[in-house]
């Protein structure tokens, strides 16, 4: 170590000139890829591809040719008839014309289109209203064929939406003051271009209503883009404000451009490395710059500190950052080791972007650290020495007795005289934390990131106050498969086959007969792999070719036998059952009871809608019918209307697969979590009538799984981060008791810190889960130096009275002045009108407050009453001291 230290510092100050020619080529070499830049925008990008859920999601999309939508949301709270009058349904007809427009030639396939998917979208002009048009027969007509003109008209439009209870809630309020517009995208990466382009185009409307536009696909990409453009303003705004405090504390501009330097050129440095490496630079990977320009001036501000106080014109430039540099090269290389340690637990979790995020913020750590060690000794070589005219502690004596120089004073008097009372309120106040840490609640909301005044978060407010939620999540059920044709299978259809022609004896007479001749011939239509299903199918092939020349009388027969094994072939479609279907509207009807979702809509319901006006159209016939002959003809009358394919979103075509879509009324990650558990319950309690398999998809559901993946990711890095940390700590300095001494500032902060969010009623989402991790290799920086120092004073004083004393004059005020820098340096995030980066600015700014002032009260005070068992003897050999 000491070798590398003295080459390092030697090359430094000796070659100066090649030492910042090397970085500053090291820095355009890297600079030399950002033309390469990908930008990756989507949090679902936080599951690997091949995630199981991920990829049913993808699957269920497919398979119910499912898209991401956009919501807008057209409110008239002034007219008497709420949104159904002629100017207000006039203006969501233009509207609806113009969405219709936002398609653009797709770059990746020539000759289609990407954009809004017209013949899925929900709208007034674009939706069924079904009533009979006569015995057996539904009339299908559109809703809202054209804008109506008069009030008479309008309400007319409002009676046939408020006839149909598969739109009430969905597409209309129930008190009629909200129409909402449902936009399915090719892909949800246009949701924010689309999102801009409906602002734009509301914004030349006029009128009394209220435009609202959301839907979470607007939500996260919003998030991802607003992201990206205030970390562009959110970097510079925390370099000025580091650079405003450096200029208070040293007052020279040549000296304090110094650390701004080094942090622009990690910063520029690392993420070029991160595109080379071709990697996307993902929502996480964009705060690299933002943490990279805090922590890269931490080490030079600790040099400067130092500088700044020994520093006198007899002893020179040279002299003077020789005796720095060999001072604290191993103080700031072994925060820069445990800092990116830190970061790099960030690799071990099951989230791509994450670890691409921790692997190369570790990085950029070590750069600036290798940056640090080799630039500043030799950027204050270059400095001339009458620059330095009126620099440092010894030319400006009075600051010995400054504000913070008081403070560092009394707080140095504080921990020895009263070390026992400082003790005894750290542990009542690790002891309020952990009970803070009880009350935690883990929950996630996208639109919550989102200031209250943002148009996302109030678009989300007004849905789900006046609808049933704009959340969706699909539960999937899927019927068991027909087995393979087995030989008990052609005994039981031969079986039921003779059961059946006993039956309609009485009508038939011969059937008994005919049925022996088909079970007879059924041995012979059995094939290789053949499904039971195929097989009755061949059977009824076979019927037919028996039938074509009998009697008339025969062939009558014949055809009851042949409806008979039609009828069972279709028992076999899963959701063509009655029972089948009334078990999922008693599902759906115990969720949404259970207030825990605000709708849902599955194929029981068209059914029921159906069957409803083929009988007479009143409410009491709004129920499934008895047989699946009956289910049969509610499906074949549905696909009579404009949208038959409306079908396929909810059953696939072998009526194997069905989905409930299921609307929740908030984006909270703990309510989706609560749904898949109401759900678990009422399937465990509720046997179904036949066997089935239910999953879970749609971005709600998916959002609840990335949590979950990486929150547990998070506290098993944070864990695996803590025992290196610690592993490191105790080979600093050579013993674990020191190691464990060093971790307390640390642990103390992490508990307050999660303490107060937990006391706070905050939820603990992902980025909380995020910046917990990242704090870890943080807080533990200014412990080190600390007792790195203390360590060598006390050997050269033997008594720790007189080292406390010393311990709070310099070293004390580089610690304050990091603490200072680094801590309000992140406060500029405040401003940002996203929640995660305020998070991120509050939290960061407590952590390293915390951690320095734990480090200056309560580790002092612990050294004063444990001096014997830290500091057993005088001489004691401290291996890194030189």
């Amino acid at each position: 170590m000491k070798n590398i230290k003295h080459k390092l510092v030697d090359f430094s100050i000796n070659h100066y000139k090649l030492a910042t020619l090397l970085m500053v080529l090291l820095t355009l070499a890297a600079a030399a890829f950002f033309p390469w830049v990908e930008i990756d925008t989507d949090p679902e990008n936080m599951l690997p591809a091949d995630e199981i859920h991920r990829v049913f999601h993808n699957q269920t999309k497919k398979a119910f040719s499912l898209s991401e939508i956009v919501v807008v949301g057209v409110v008239n709270e002034k007219d008497p008839d709420g949104a159904f009058n002629p100017e207000t349904l006039s203006r969501i007809y233009e509207l609806t014309e113009f969405a219709k427009t936002l398609r653009w030639p797709d770059e990746k396939k020539p000759g289609e289109f990407t954009g809004v998917i017209e013949a899925d979208m929900v709208a007034p002009s674009l939706t069924d209203h079904m009533s009979q048009g006569g015995p057996g027969e539904i009339r299908f007509e559109w809703l809202m064929g054209k804008p109506p003109k008069t009030r008479a008209e309008a309400r007319a439009v409002k009676d046939k939406a408020f006839s149909n209870p598969l739109l009430k809630g969905r597409m209309f309020s129930d008190d009629g003051t909200v129409v909402c517009i449902y936009l399915p995208l090719t892909d949800k990466h246009l949701s924010y271009r689309i999102y801009n382009e409906l602002r734009q185009k509301v914004a030349r409307m006029g009128g009394e209503e209220t435009y609202h536009i959301a839907g979470l696909p607007v939500a996260e990409v919003a998030i991802g883009v607003e992201m990206f453009s205030q970390m562009a303003f959110g970097s510079p705004l925390a370099m000025a404000v580091i650079f405003a405090l450096l200029f208070f504390f040293f007052r020279k501009f040549r000296l304090i451009i110094l650390p701004m330097i080094i942090a622009v050129f990690s910063v520029i440095t690392t993420m070029g490395l991160l595109i080379a490496s071709g990697f996307p630079v993902h929502i996480l990977s964009s705060m690299i710059p933002i943490f990279l320009m805090c922590i890269g001036v931490v080490s030079s501000i600790h040099i400067l500190s130092e500088f700044f106080d020994i520093y006198t014109k007899e002893n020179g430039r040279e002299e003077s950052i020789r005796e720095v540099m060999h001072t604290l090269f191993t103080p700031i290389l072994y925060t820069s080791l445990t800092t990116a340690a830190g970061f790099f637990s960030l690799t071990f979790t099951s989230i791509p972007p994450a670890r691409v995020f921790g692997a190369f913020l570790s990085i950029g750590v070590m750069i600036a650290w290798l940056y640090t060690v080799i630039f500043v000794p030799a950027y204050i070589m270059m400095i001339p020495d009458a620059k330095l005219e009126n620099f440092g502690m010894s030319a400006r004596g009075k600051e010995k007795e400054n504000g913070l120089t008081r403070i560092l004073k009394a707080t140095g008097r504080l921990t020895y005289y009263r070390a026992k009372s400082v003790l005894v309120l750290s542990v009542i106040l690790v002891g309020v934390a952990i009970w803070g840490i009880t009350q935690i609640r883990i929950n996630d909301n996208y639109a919550k990131r989102f200031t209250a005044s943002h148009p996302i978060r109030q678009a989300d407010v007004a849905f789900n106050k006046h609808l049933d939620g704009t959340y969706a999540a699909y539960l999937i059920l899927e019927g068991e498969r027909p087995e393979r044709l087995t030989d008990k299978g052609i005994e039981k259809a031969a079986q039921d086959l003779m059961h059946f022609g006993d039956e309609i004896k009485p009508q038939f007479p011969q059937a008994p007969d005919l049925a022996k001749r088909i079970q007879e011939s059924l041995p012979k239509l059995k094939r290789n792999n053949i499904s039971y299903e195929d097989f009755l199918g061949a059977v009824m092939a076979h019927i037919d070719a028996l039938a074509e020349p009998a009697s008339d009388e025969d062939y009558d027969a014949f055809q009851e036998l042949r409806g008979f094994l039609g009828v069972e072939k279709e028992k076999l479609k899963v959701f063509k059952r009655p029972e089948v279907l009334r078990y999922m509207a008693g599902l759906q009807r115990y969720l949404e009871e259970s207030g825990l979702v605000g709708k849902s809509t599955s194929l029981a319901d068209v059914v029921c809608k159906v069957n409803q006006e083929l009988i007479d159209g009143k409410s009491e016939n709004f129920r499934i019918p008895d047989t699946s002959p009956g289910i049969a003809e509610c499906f074949l009358q549905f696909q009579q209307g404009h949208r038959p394919h409306d079908l396929w979103h909810m059953v696939t075509p072998d009526y194997m697969k069905a989905n409930i879509w299921m609307q929740l009324k908030t984006g909270n990650s703990m309510d989706m979590r609560a749904v898949v558990k109401a759900v678990d319950s009422y399937i465990r309690e509720h046997k179904p009538p036949v066997e089935l398999i239910y999953r879970w998809a749609g971005l709600h559901y998916i959002n609840q799984v990335m949590e979950e993946e990486l929150i547990s990711g998070m506290f098993t890095s944070f864990m695996g981060s803590f025992v290196v940390v610690f592993l490191m700590m105790a080979f600093l300095f050579r013993s674990p008791l020191w190691g464990l001494l060093c971790m307390v500032p640390l642990s103390i902060t992490i508990l307050a810190i999660y303490g107060i969010v937990g006391l706070s009623g905050k939820d603990y989402d992902l980025p909380i889960a995020v910046l917990g991790v990242l704090a870890l290799g943080m807080a533990v920086d200014f412990a080190i130096h600390f007792l790195q120092r203390s360590r060598i004073k006390y050997r050269e004083k033997g008594n720790w009275k007189e080292v406390i004393t010393l311990m709070f004059g310099e070293p004390a005020r580089a610690i304050s002045r990091n603490v200072l820098v680094i801590a309000i340096g992140f406060l500029p995030l405040l401003v940002a009108p996203l929640i995660p980066y305020k998070t991120m600015g509050v939290m960061l700014f407590a952590i390293m407050s915390l951690s320095g002032i734990i480090t200056l009260v309560v580790l002092p005070s612990l050294l004063t009453l444990c001096e014997k068992r830290f500091f057993k003897k005088r001489n004691e050999r401290d291996a890194d001291a030189g």
